[in-house]
């Protein structure tokens, strides 16, 4: 649980939902420094919980497996639920699990 314990983790979890992204896509989508965005790829890294490709000059993360995904989904939904409607973070939480669910 330590790995999802940070609000950053769980931001680049839920940008890898969509996909595989570069580290300069992620510190585009979550707003943090790139050596930052590093720090926590490493982490979940050595957590299993993203892998890393080579892409050409580029280095490409995805979810681990199926299993994080769910993991994840189930993480998010739960929040999601516990939410109040009006709270912005819980109508992104609901937004994310809706498009991986549709």
């Amino acid at each position: 649980m330590f790995a999802l314990s940070a609000p950053s983790r769980v931001q680049i979890l839920c940008c890898l939902l969509s996909g595989a992204h570069s580290v300069s896509e992620l510190v585009d989508a979550v707003g943090m420094e790139q050596s930052a965005v590093s720090h926590q790829l490493r982490l979940l890294r050595e957590h299993e919980l993203v892998r890393v490709e080579r892409v050409g000059q580029r280095r490409v993360y995805t979810l681990f497996d199926d299993h994080v995904v769910r993991l994840l989904e189930e993480a998010l939904g739960h929040v999601a639920n516990r939410a109040s409607r009006s709270s912005e973070l819980g109508q992104r939480l609901k937004r994310v699990t809706r498009r991986r669910a549709g």
